[in-house]
């Protein structure tokens, strides 16, 4: 367990230290937008994504927020580590996202700006 939890944690701080392609980006709004998959759009309002929520933040300057993208990539993989009331998933931690996916997903949600 302990080599398969060192894989993943390489793996992903080996993604989040490249810049993400475009066809990264635009897989990980795709996710991020799916209503069975990363479904960010249930509570947090995301520039272009239709009938957002607002149970979470606007989705806006993330990397502001997170100059640090392990940090998001860590509370997308268990909010409740960090809020022991938070009502986001744990989409890591409850596999719900991929390793992939959630990489992905993460990539997209750092790369978004302040809206235009």
């Amino acid at each position: 367990m302990k080599i398969l939890i060192l894989l993943l944690f390489s793996y992903s701080l080996a993604a989040c230290t490249t810049a993400p392609t475009q066809q990264r980006l635009t897989k990980g709004k795709k996710i991020s937008f799916q209503r069975s998959k990363g479904n960010c759009l249930a509570c947090h309002i995301i520039e272009e994504g239709e009938d957002p929520g607002n149970i979470g933040p606007a989705l806006v300057n993330m990397r502001q927020k997170y100059p640090d993208k392990e940090q998001l990539r860590a509370i997308i993989w268990d909010a409740s580590a960090f809020n022991a009331q938070s009502s986001m998933p744990p989409f890591g931690k409850n596999k719900i996202l991929s390793p992939e996916d959630l990489d992905l997903v993460v990539d997209y949600i750092w790369s978004i700006h302040a809206p235009n």
